[in-house]
């Protein structure tokens, strides 16, 4: 369980996020959303501990995250969108760092790496952005953390190795790991993503549920033009339109669709969801 209270943070004179609280809980993959420049980096890197809070407070079950606590560190795994390319062989890499994490497995690393086309024999220096990005996802996966904190994971991924990163999330991933994915690439992750936190500069514009969600709005893909729509989008055989539901039904939901109706309708909306 992570409980953020009245959390802020600033650089220098501008703040970034402004007192922020949520509850993010276990089994969970939360897709973190927002514009450029809102925090959602910063609020990873808080949650890992490599900043501290200037204000507010961050618990990981019960432990602070920047004391960098050893008990707290070995479970979990902030994995950043630029990663280094180390001087040595993923596989030699892989027995040399995983001893950092008590429940790494070398064989669970070799497995992804297999399933990503890697070759664990190849020197991360001589590595592609694409073969290097999977191999640290092949590598924070095989720590078999409960904290996992992914920055823009499917950067630099190609349309194949997206679809692998989807798959290695929901198996690779123990059922009681809190997730938190931070990402502009929503489609490469529609269909895994639950709760949605939707972050606007200095505020939480929205932290639910897909069944939260739909409860509260419609995603209309039909071809009549709905006049209290919160957002509306044209498309080859009709539009995708958000309103509000008041008549219980179910629809899927659009994440591109939701994050554009929110913005326009910042207040409404985030009252809605109060």
């Amino acid at each position: 369980m992570i409980k953020i209270n009245d959390l802020s943070f600033k650089y220098g004179a501008i703040p970034v996020l402004r007192n922020i609280s949520m509850e993010l809980t276990e089994g969970k993959i939360y897709g973190l959303l927002g514009e450029n420049g809102v925090g959602k980096t910063t609020l990873l890197t808080l949650l890992a501990g490599l900043k501290k809070p200037q204000n507010g407070s961050i618990e990981v079950d019960g432990m602070v995250p920047s004391k960098r606590e050893p008990s707290l560190l070995g479970k979990q795994f902030y994995l950043p969108d630029e990663v280094a390319p180390m001087n040595s062989k993923a596989k030699s890499f892989a027995e040399e760092t995983g001893k950092l994490w008590p429940d790494f497995s070398l064989e669970k690393f070799l497995e992804i790496l297999q399933v990503f086309e890697v070759d664990p024999e190849q020197k991360m220096t001589k590595m592609s952005s694409g073969q290097l990005k999977k191999t640290w996802i092949s590598f924070a996966l095989a720590c078999n953390a409960a904290l996992y904190y992914l920055d823009e994971p499917t950067n630099g991924l190609d349309i194949p190795s997206k679809a692998q990163f989807r798959k290695a999330v929901t198996k690779y991933t123990g059922e009681e790991s809190v997730i938190v994915i931070s990402t502009h690439q929503v489609r490469d992750l529609e269909n895994i993503i639950d709760p949605i936190i939707i972050l606007d500069r200095q505020d939480v514009l929205l932290n639910a549920s897909i069944e939260e969600i739909t409860e509260k709005l419609y995603f209309d893909y039909g071809t009549e033009i709905h006049p209290g729509s919160y957002y509306m989008e044209q498309t080859a055989g009709g539009a995708i339109q958000v309103y509000r539901n008041t008549t219980g039904e179910e629809s899927k939901v659009n994440i591109e669709a939701l994050f554009n109706a929110v913005h326009a309708h910042k207040d409404e909306i985030k009252n809605l969801f109060k």
